[in-house]
């Protein structure tokens, strides 16, 4: 009858709005576990790419001593020769260099070696780039250009996490202000480049920090592990 209609059409919209909340949770539903799924894909990711990249980097270290090994140390033991003995030689060939440089009469003949390398244009912009990279992260250079530092102006409230590289700017070519400053590195998350900022020594603060550790918490956004505090 006409007076029962309103009461069929109030019904009809209720159970249009039910089954439109009920769509809207399942929606909400799958978006939550499309999230959930991310975050574990994100975080097993950050977990397993340290590993797998030393995992790998030990590999090729392993590989490229084997094939060493076995072209040159097999030929002169023989049957003594033991599979793994490429990477044993390798690792004793990295401590005696180490042990050997730290004499100044074998650091000037690895100096003469170097000299090609120090002289070729292309050659010599990418040797010195590696080699000062690796001096800086010297664990023998008892340096302050290696301190670990905040960055703050006076006139902000953000702060930058740096490594101080030069402890003054007299050696800078004309151009670059005089004043009492130090030069700061500002290492980016994520890829192996940054900032270089030269800044008046009154806006860093020193922080207990290795250089090493900032480098390796600035690679990953400072995103540690609460056990790492």
């Amino acid at each position: 009858s006409h007076g029962q209609l309103p009461f069929y059409i109030l019904k009809c919209k209720k159970i249009g709005e039910k089954h439109s909340a009920i769509r809207s949770a399942d929606s909400s539903r799958k978006q939550t576990s499309m999230k959930q799924l991310y975050q574990y894909f994100f975080r097993g990711l950050l977990t397993a790419l340290p590993i797998a990249l030393t995992l790998y980097i030990i590999y090729i270290f392993w590989a490229w001593s084997e094939r060493f090994s076995e072209a040159w140390v097999r030929p002169l033991v023989g049957e003594a020769y033991i599979p793994g003995m490429g990477l044993l030689i390798g690792l004793v060939t990295i401590v005696v260099l180490g042990y050997l440089i730290s004499h100044r009469l074998i650091l000037k003949l690895i100096s003469m070696v170097e000299f090609p390398f120090i002289n070729i244009p292309v050659v010599k912009s990418i040797y010195l780039s590696l080699k000062n990279f690796a001096d800086y992260f010297n664990p023998a250079e008892e340096d302050v250009a290696q301190q670990a530092v905040i960055v703050k102006s006076p006139d902000h409230a953000l702060e930058m996490v740096g490594l101080i590289t030069q402890q003054s700017v007299e050696s800078l070519p004309k151009g670059f202000g005089k004043d009492d400053r130090v030069a700061v590195f500002l290492p980016m998350g994520y890829n192996v480049g940054g900032y270089t900022v030269f800044v008046p020594r009154d806006w860093i603060i020193p922080i207990e920090m290795s250089a090493e550790e900032v480098m390796r918490n600035s690679l990953f956004a400072w995103m540690t592990n609460k056990q790492d505090s």
